[in-house]
């Protein structure tokens, strides 16, 4: 492996060009970010709007759109399966780099990230437009299947990948590690029961791969942070996971397109599914295990205290990295 060069150089793009050249190379740039209405205020001429919530979520249950759904969206902004969708947004691309994941969770090939996103584009004083395209409606396949197996992992498997000591990264910010909050300030709490973290996971805020520019670090920034630091191999299995899988998303394109490691997946379900788990039931309905990293914070604290209160287990042994079983 290269240590001097991106695995995929031609995953990253620095710019996009006029519109008049863009749009017949690469027929459709999709902007995608948290805040919904930044479309609305400004984007890239000839950007289509790809929503998140309202286009890559199933509108029922916490799961992805269907193959036919998703053949329904390309379709609707003018995506075939030959175009190059070059994905960006605000917050150093983290949103983006969620699309992205999710295109490729539906199989999409060809796609991009412009490097640096919206921020870095609109200081470089580049062309911004409230104009919506038109786009002529395409043809596309419902893709056969979902890359569940390939690209995602599931709560049992993020288990498993902690019980095997593998690596096991949880992207999200200092405190939410530690179980002194749950989310971040300026975001809604997505229904979480309780803070801390995946035993064994280490923890690498998604935002420590990029500059004050929000454009990625360089290769051999990356490896000393990854592989030398967090413990990721290229022939280990890897799992990233934060909250509900978006920040976790840039996490997996730096080690999947930037690393060029083949072996990792997306815990997408993350600390909001996990940490609404109490008791998990194992394949002998008497035994419950759920193993839980208190962190020892405050948060954790106060919960196990009360739950200690209704448990034969005193406080001590809450307030572990260990697994334990439930009376």
């Amino acid at each position: 492996m290269n240590t001097t060069e991106y695995a995929h150089p031609e995953a990253l793009v620095r710019r996009i060009g006029l519109p008049s050249t863009w749009t017949r190379k690469i027929p459709a740039s999709s902007s995608r970010t948290r805040d919904i209405l930044l479309y609305d205020t400004g984007h890239i001429p000839g950007a289509v709007h790809i929503d998140w919530r309202a286009d890559l979520q199933d509108p029922v249950i916490r799961d992805y759109i269907t193959p036919e759904k998703f053949a329904e969206l390309c379709q609707r902004n003018g995506i075939t399966p030959e175009t190059t969708c070059i994905f960006y947004g605000d917050k150093a691309n983290w949103w983006a780099c969620y699309a992205l994941w999710a295109f490729k969770l539906f199989g999409h090939k060809n796609v991009k990230i412009l490097n640096g996103g919206r921020d870095k584009w609109k200081a470089e004083g580049r062309p911004m437009t409230r104009d919506v395209p038109k786009v002529a409606r395409s043809e596309y396949p419902v893709p056969a299947k979902r890359m569940d197996k390939e690209i995602r992992a599931f709560a049992d498997e993020a288990l498993a990948q902690s019980k095997a000591k593998k690596p096991l990264i949880d992207v999200r910010s200092p405190g939410e590690y530690k179980g002194e909050i749950t989310h971040m300030p300026e975001y809604p709490q997505e229904g979480v029961l309780r803070g801390g973290h995946i035993p064994g996971a280490k923890s690498v805020p998604w935002k420590t791969a990029t500059k004050d520019d929000n454009t990625f670090k360089s290769a051999a920034e990356l490896r000393k942070i990854y592989l030398e630091g967090a413990g990721v191999k290229p022939d280990v299995d890897t799992v990233v996971y934060c909250r509900i899988g978006e920040r976790s998303s840039h996490t997996w394109f730096v080690l999947t397109y930037l690393l060029g490691l083949d072996n990792v997946r997306n815990y997408d379900g993350s600390w909001t599914e996990w940490g609404t788990r109490w008791a998990r039931r194992s394949r002998r309905a008497r035994d419950r295990v759920e193993p839980v990293s208190w962190s020892n914070g405050v948060m954790g604290q106060a919960l196990a205290a009360r739950i200690s209160q209704h448990l034969s287990l005193s406080t001590d042994q809450l307030l572990t990295d260990e697994p334990f079983r439930l009376p």
